[in-house]
């Protein structure tokens, strides 16, 4: 199969510096409202990659549920492969992959367990069968078959037949701060536009353009 000759030049748009807030949760604001007004497809996906205690990266694909000054927040289940990879080792990267418009961002920062009363607030809002698939999934342990998984799934809708469906005590979210966030701009020739918001030690935003 022929990849190299797969290519196009990026052309939507540019960035400067005197385009972006001096804050990057104000900016990440700004570029999310105009994704979501573009009608993208999951605009709120993102890609976590953690890191296992003995040092093997690993990626995949979870929602942003909430985002503001204290960071980004998405929620999983605690006996998951990423949940033992975040605890061995907080430090993480999420990626926003805006390809459609030429856009990217980038965080770095560190993760910790969001409150009791900020995942059971959250997860009261999911539909009644999402609630009842957090409890039917073990995350990452092995099955035999998706027949097993129903099966599952079945079984505990009848057990929560009545009433509200409770929170795991294995299930709730977790808050990525950053430290580190990044803007990319596609543009021609490959040379893109790239700005680095860095978190200084007395708690300001530096922000430095990077080469492509």
């Amino acid at each position: 199969m022929d990849l190299e000759s797969l290519r196009r030049e990026y052309r939507v748009a540019g960035l400067t510096r005197d385009m972006l807030a001096e804050d990057p949760i104000i900016q990440f604001e700004q570029w999310m409202q105009q994704i979501i007004a573009g009608g993208i497809t999951d605009p709120t996906a993102m890609t976590l990659a953690t890191v296992d205690a003995q040092g093997q990266p690993s990626q995949r694909i979870v929602l942003l549920k909430h985002f503001d000054d204290r960071g980004f927040v998405f929620y999983t289940n605690y006996s998951s492969r990423k949940a033992a990879d975040m605890a061995s080792n907080s430090k993480v990267s999420l990626h926003f992959p805006w390809h459609c418009i030429e856009r990217q961002v980038k965080v770095l920062g560190c993760v910790t367990k969001v409150s009791y009363q900020e995942s059971l607030s959250y997860f009261l809002s999911r539909p009644r069968d999402s609630q009842i698939a957090a409890w039917a999934s073990q995350q990452s342990a092995q099955i035999n078959s998706r027949t097993f998984l129903l099966a599952q799934f079945e079984s505990l809708k009848q057990k929560f037949v009545r009433g509200e469906v409770p929170l795991p005590d294995f299930w709730g979210g977790y808050r990525v701060e950053p430290r580190v966030v990044e803007f990319w701009q596609g543009r021609e020739n490959r040379l893109h536009d790239r700005f680095e918001y860095r978190l200084t030690e007395d708690g300001k935003w530096q922000v430095e353009r990077l080469a492509p």
